[in-house]
């Protein structure tokens, strides 16, 4: 990856606003009223498909709202080191006021450490009272202005579109204040906000770009996954050729779906994307990772009533856990919901749910992002489960797996940790992507990994004994005629629900 070696070019980017509250307080209203309100109707019927982010601009100034399906996922993206955010904007209710994502939405925001501004939202409805918002959110340690805090509050009504110009003068101002500035000029990284799998163009990733410039035909990577941008769009489904510090753009050419939350860069080649991976793979939090020295389980649970959720947390509480500890990063009463399914996605948790079941729309979220859903009736099944779960993470262990071996009868090309070798496999069978040692007399000189293999002048995904295949070795370690490549995999053993 090329660095530049001063900042050449700082620009003033435009503010990345991301919004929350309590589920029915309006947070999608509001967001759809900012769009009603700024986007023009041909603007608005080009849009053909969520992007999770969209542009707006008011005085001349350019405004990205990151529509997120809440908190939860927000603060999951968090997790993983992603700052999206410059503003975040916290929706209260005015004739509902302080509720319990309410005060989850302000913990968000204070761990996030970025300025915020209230939305006291449905003022068209009698009941409303923003005094009484304002005094119950400043027990919450959340002072506005007019209270002797420093956060700015607008009223506003979704449904009649009141208070929207305001609020969006209130974020060019609160954003002018912070003097945002990057350089346009350097190599492109940003965040992975959003993913999926379209049945026509493959994996899409709509990612944020948050320094430099993203231009087509770049190639970018984050720690799992590399690609080279084949189609650029913007929210509305236009084509574009670049992208400048904080537009969200929808992006082709990912050799599969990254995770949300990821960072990505971008490199001077495919090779240079994939040896960065290899690096940084190891580095990517997990279902179960190490939390300050100790190993951490994380999960999700959904019960049908509030007292068995009580119950199944005090057991759990009850656990001995002195060589690993639960993390329960969300738990609650009702269906399991699109905001369980994601944040469960975006922060590789489990899902543990009593007595109740996903919604249809929830569902098909956890099938399309492949995030498993335990389903128990009995309480001390679930417990027994994860005590089982929490035993056999302690336990885990990295299998190795040998495949087989090749013996090398000639070197094409040599470069730096890559080389285009041929051989015949002598035994089992050699697998594309392995991971490969060089041994020359039965001593390992090097190790790497088998980028691309090829029979007969064509890409196959392997070989078996007495194939003769080309393979592109990365790695170190200088590999000749006559030496012996061993492929083999490492398999992380799991205890499986």
């Amino acid at each position: 990856m090329t660095k530049k070696k001063e900042k050449q070019n700082l620009i003033n980017r435009p503010p990345v606003v991301v919004v929350l509250g309590h589920v029915d307080h309006g947070k999608s209203s509001l967001l759809e009223a900012i769009r009603d309100f700024k986007i023009t109707s041909k603007e608005s019927g080009g849009i053909t498909q969520h992007i999770g982010a969209y542009e707006v601009e008011h005085d001349g100034k350019k405004i990205t709202f990151i529509d997120t399906p809440g908190h939860e996922a927000f603060c999951a993206m968090r997790s993983r080191g992603a700052r999206i955010a410059d503003i975040a904007i916290l929706v209260v209710a005015g004739e509902e006021g302080v509720k319990p994502q309410t005060k989850e939405a302000i913990d968000c925001i204070k761990e996030e450490k970025i300025p915020a501004i209230l939305a006291i939202n449905k003022m068209d409805k009698q009941e409303a009272n923003a005094q009484k918002v304002k005094s119950a959110l400043t027990k919450e340690n959340f002072i506005v202005e007019d209270m002797g805090g420093d956060i700015p509050s607008v009223e506003t009504s979704a449904t009649q579109k009141t208070g929207i110009k305001e609020l969006l003068e209130m974020i060019i101002l609160v954003a002018e204040m912070q003097d945002l500035k990057t350089d346009a000029d350097t190599q492109a990284k940003g965040t992975v906000i959003e993913t999926h799998i379209d049945e026509k163009r493959g994996s899409t990733a709509i990612l944020l770009v948050q320094q430099g410039t993203l231009n087509l035909k770049d190639i970018v990577a984050t720690p799992t996954v590399c690609g080279k941008i084949k189609k650029m769009e913007d929210f509305v489904g236009d084509m574009v050729n670049e992208a400048p510090p904080s537009k969200p753009v929808a992006v082709l050419g990912f050799e599969s779906l990254p995770k949300i939350g990821e960072q990505f860069e971008v490199f001077e080649s495919i090779e240079k994307a994939k040896e960065y991976i290899m690096t940084a793979e190891p580095k990517m939090k997990e279902t179960v990772e190490e939390a300050g020295g100790k190993k951490a389980l994380k999960i999700i649970i959904k019960t049908d009533v509030l007292g068995s959720l009580e119950a199944i947390e005090k057991m759990i509480n009850d656990l001995p856990q002195d060589e690993i500890t639960i993390q329960i990063l969300k738990s609650g009463a009702g269906l399991i919901s699109e905001d369980d399914v994601q944040m469960a996605y975006t922060s590789g948790a489990k899902i543990f749910s009593f007595h109740t079941a996903p919604s249809g729309s929830a569902a098909n979220l956890a099938n399309q992002k492949a995030v498993k859903i335990l389903s128990y009736e009995v309480i001390y099944e679930l417990i027994d489960n994860l005590k089982k779960a929490m035993k056999s993470t302690v336990e885990s262990e990295t299998i190795r797996r040998d495949l087989g071996k090749l013996k090398i009868l000639k070197v094409f090309r040599t470069e730096k940790e890559r080389q285009i070798v041929g051989g015949s496999v002598i035994e089992g069978e050699v697998l594309n992507s392995a991971r490969i040692e060089v041994l020359r007399n039965d001593e390992i000189i090097g190790r790497g990994r088998a980028d691309q293999l090829q029979k007969e002048k064509k890409n196959v995904e392997k070989g078996v004994i007495d194939d003769e295949v080309g393979i592109l070795y990365i790695g170190n370690g200088k590999i000749q005629e006559g030496d012996i490549l061993q492929f083999f995999v490492e398999e992380k053993k799991k205890f499986e629900f």
